[in-house]
């Protein structure tokens, strides 16, 4: 019983911050790539970051040098550190997962998680 499950979306003024953390459980192993994708109502669901099991890490354009994603292998979570948020980072967030090392596309991930909101008012 594959599961991953978003937390620590909310409300948040622009230039705030806010870190959204996913739990995953079941066959999903420390070695797997686990991403993030958002999507906003009325268009595609996007990616945002990913990190490969030994650490290695990589962005959307529209979010580097504002999103860091991390892992802590331990405790089974892949964190989302967003800061400098702005009104267009407005989205629901997915966290994904597969093995090997999945790039940015969405159909290179097996795995989803139900999502959290991300509001960030101007």
């Amino acid at each position: 019983q594959v599961q991953l499950v978003e937390s620590g979306g909310g409300l948040v003024q622009a230039g705030g911050s806010l870190r959204l953390s996913c739990a995953f459980s079941g066959r999903i192993f420390t070695t797997y790539g686990m991403a993030w994708f958002r999507q906003a109502p009325g268009k595609e669901r996007d990616f945002v970051g990913r990190i490969w099991g030994g650490g290695s890490t990589g962005y959307a354009d529209p979010v580097k040098g504002r999103f860091t994603i991390s892992r802590d292998n331990t405790k089974n979570l892949v964190y989302l550190q967003m800061n400098s948020l702005k009104p267009e980072d407005t989205a629901v967030y997915y966290c994904a997962a597969n093995s090997g090392f999945p790039g940015d596309a969405r159909s290179g991930y097996r795995y989803w998680g139900q999502g959290t909101q991300v509001t960030v008012s101007s």
